[in-house]
């Protein structure tokens, strides 16, 4: 027997794909409809998330942070069958996995977190990535479980908090990455080029292929050998705030970077490749 706490646009289809593969799913959310929404399916559905956990094995969570996480396992720990297995697929800080981690083991539970780079699409299809860390003995006993539910699994090693870390880094570059094709299309509509054919640009040219050589660039600590000097992507940088000014448009992300460009020009380093900016942290 399991349960899944957190009856969400992910955590409903994990469950469904569940059921769909035979398995007996006891569910809980905060809003009772979206939990009873999945009883048509074969899921049975608890008001309470003690009596959610009543007699499951594994416990799975798909909440909204670390404040909600150790709140509903609080309510359910009155009901945790001896020795469950709690597997968070939240996106939560690293010092939390860590800390709830450490809280659960002393109480005679694993908690391990496996958070996703999955939409609810992927939750349903069983595709998509699932991140794990942590006590390697732990993670063999429900890797296949977990590999059920993802098109693959990927594992970090053995140190707590590191998937949390590698969600978040994640995050980070899709956060950053749709931030920047948005200043790509206020600076096309400022220039009176169409999205039209701002996709065809993308749908030709990749610029994303081109990621692991960056990253190993970013990370050398050799800048000296410019294929794109920081002046010279420094003076792009203003001709695109420039024209988007005088088309009305706003730029979220290239002012700040310009202002980093001009903090290493300032060092010195106009004439260093641009990717110099990350200097600090290679």
């Amino acid at each position: 027997m399991k349960a899944f706490l957190g009856m969400g646009l992910l955590g409903s289809n994990f469950v469904k794909a569940m059921l769909q593969k035979g398995e007996q799913i006891q569910v809980w959310n905060r809003t009772a409809s979206k939990a009873k929404a999945l009883e048509k399916f074969g899921a049975k559905a608890f008001d309470n998330p003690a009596d959610a956990v009543a007699g499951a094995d594994v416990i799975h969570v798909t909440l909204k942070d670390d404040a909600t996480v150790e709140e509903v396992l609080a309510a359910a720990s009155d009901r945790l069958k001896p020795c469950a297995i709690i597997i968070d697929h939240t996106t939560t800080s690293a010092k939390g996995a860590i800390e709830r981690t450490a809280e659960w083991k002393s109480r005679g539970y694993t908690y391990l977190h496996a958070p996703v780079f999955m939409g609810p699409s992927n939750a349903l299809e069983s595709t998509g990535f699932m991140l794990v860390s942590g006590d390697q003995a732990a993670i063999s006993k429900v890797e296949p479980e977990l590999s059920k539910m993802t098109g693959k699994l990927l594992n970090f090693g053995p140190e707590e908090g590191k998937a949390a870390g590698m969600k978040l880094i994640g995050n980070l570059f899709l956060l950053a990455f749709t931030t920047g094709l948005s200043d790509a299309l206020s600076l096309a509509k400022s220039l009176h080029i169409s999205a039209a054919d701002v996709a065809e640009l993308f749908s030709s040219w990749n610029p994303g292929a081109a990621i692991p050589a960056r990253l190993k660039r970013l990370t050398s600590g050799d800048f000296s050998q410019p294929s794109w000097e920081l002046n010279m992507a420094r003076k792009d940088a203003g001709l695109m705030m420039q024209a988007a000014k005088d088309g009305g448009s706003h730029l979220a992300v290239i002012p700040a970077v310009a202002a980093e460009m001009d903090r290493w020009i300032a060092k010195g380093h106009g004439t260093d490749d641009w990717t110099v900016i990350a200097k600090e942290n290679s």
